[in-house]
């Protein structure tokens, strides 16, 4: 039986082979979690690295190939299979999130406004082991309006006032006390007078300080229900959760990332946004890339699709090289190739033609699409290859003769 090799001589075999640069480190990093604690023979060990280096090979794209026709075909054939259809997430009332097709399309679209964004929100050290801590939190970050508080809001044309009655429980349970309303509503508001009521502690009344239209008076009272008194905007919900280690974290239905990363016992490190747009403003374009990765590959997961990761990169990288977010369409990358005839080929054939004629446009025909346009070789494959032949053929003949 062969002699059983120590913790030192796997490592030092594997950086031996990490030398030579056959394959890259991410998988060397991977191998060496994979062996941690495992006994092996120095013939299994050769054996593994042969395997590995035969797969990685393999799997390498040959130069020609077609990459961007196997990734469109790759990522839309089981993107038909998926199922059209919104849930919710499961423990959370009400939280809903788009799913499934609609929810690709909308990446694929770079959407400036998704339909249903969300946040998960990761807390400090001291946050996420305390649930009063958490809940404070999350009391920052939810906007809470007038309306939210209010038990009523009612507006008298005799008096020329609008009164608004907190509710009591909802105040407390937000941390708002009336004073904190009337300021809010006072610099929202500058061209009325804001008071309490000395009759009730709860109620504030805010008069006009001159006189109002008939209708006025209804529309102002509309006007206060939407002053935002707490909270970060377009973040309508959040929900303190729990997960496996014990640790609290928060969930959001709506999102402002930027916003968020300023809020006190927020990590900001660890924090994340499905509204990829945001990340992009945010963090800047590279996290945005791996973003467009991350939710194409959880959509298709989440369906029970497998999908090559580099198909989905590859889309991720042609959609983000200018350095801003490109949808995959006339508008963004379609629409903005170098070739005339390959934009004409995807969308308005006869205004791309008009205006590049207009313009006076060179086509170079270097691409796919412009080259089955006009019936020339494509580059790829065997297409790639160009023969040179010296016009001299006769004197290299005579010369081997």
């Amino acid at each position: 039986m062969s002699e059983t090799l120590t913790k030192d001589q796997i490592e030092k075999r594997i950086e031996t082979f990490q030398n030579k640069k056959v394959v890259p480190e991410t998988i060397l990093d991977e191998l060496r979690k994979e062996l941690k604690g495992k006994k092996l023979s120095k013939k299994q060990l050769e054996q593994i690295i042969k395997e590995i280096v035969d797969s990685y090979e393999f799997a390498q794209i040959d130069p020609g190939s077609a990459v961007g026709t196997v990734a469109a075909q790759s990522i839309g054939e089981p993107g038909t299979q998926m199922t059209l259809q919104t849930f919710h997430y499961s423990g959370v009332a009400e939280m809903s999130v788009l799913r499934g097709l609609p929810r690709l399309i909308e990446i694929l679209d770079a959407r400036k406004n998704p339909s249903t964004p969300t946040m998960i929100i990761y807390l400090d050290e001291f946050a996420e082991k305390n649930e009063e801590l958490a809940k404070q939190v999350a009391k920052r970050i939810e906007l809470t309006t007038v309306n939210k508080i209010a038990q009523s809001i009612t507006h008298s044309f005799s008096e020329g006032i609008v009164r608004l009655k907190l509710d009591e429980v909802l105040s407390v349970d937000k941390g708002i006390e009336p004073d904190i309303v009337m300021k809010k509503i006072q610099l929202r508001r500058k061209e009325c007078k804001v008071e309490i009521d000395p009759e009730d502690e709860n109620t504030v009344i805010i008069t006009p300080l001159k006189e109002l239209k008939f209708s006025d008076l209804p529309k102002l009272a509309e006007k206060i229900r939407e002053i935002p008194i707490k909270g970060i905007k377009n973040v309508s919900r959040v929900v303190v959760m729990k997960d496996r280690e014990g640790k609290y974290f928060l969930q959001s239905e709506g999102s402002n990332f930027s916003e968020l990363l300023r809020i006190p016992g927020v990590d900001p490190t660890r924090c994340y946004t499905t509204d990829i747009n945001q990340i992009a403003e945010t963090l800047g374009i590279e996290a945005a890339r791996n973003a467009l990765v991350r939710e194409s590959l959880f959509v298709m997961k989440e369906q029970g699709l497998d999908v090559d990761k580099r198909h989905v990169m590859l889309v991720s990288d042609l959609m983000t090289h200018t350095g801003e977010i490109l949808q995959i369409g006339r508008h963004g990358v379609s629409g903005k190739k170098s070739s005339v005839f390959a934009r004409a080929a995807f969308e308005v054939t006869v205004k791309h033609l008009l205006d590049a004629a207009v313009h006076g446009e060179y086509d170079p025909l270097e691409g796919i699409t412009e080259n089955v346009i006009v019936g020339q070789t494509i580059a790829l494959g065997t297409g790639i290859v160009d023969l040179t032949m010296s016009a001299n053929y006769r004197e290299f003949s005579d010369e081997k003769k």
